[in-house]
């Protein structure tokens, strides 16, 4: 029965790890496609460039909140049991 405890226990955290590194690797990728998307734009369209750079910086730190968010909720799993 202790083994079987430990084991799923083992994989709780795996679990939690692997969904940690999942919500940060989904922000990069995130933050990175917004930041590109904003620099063509403001190349396509510089009279607008201080528009986009404004919704640029709102809508990453958007993401970060949510990758943030994720990465307690992995964090919270893991140490209360």
């Amino acid at each position: 029965m202790l083994a079987l405890i430990l084991a799923l226990e083992g994989l709780l955290q795996l679990g939690a790890s692997i969904g940690a590194g999942i919500a940060a690797i989904g922000a990069g990728l995130g933050i990175g496609k917004i930041g590109s998307s904003a620099m063509e734009a403001i190349a396509r369209q510089p009279e607008a460039a201080g528009d986009i750079r404004s919704n640029m910086i709102v809508i990453a730190a958007l993401i970060e909140g949510v990758a943030l968010f994720a990465v307690i909720v992995c964090l919270l799993a893991i140490f209360l049991k």
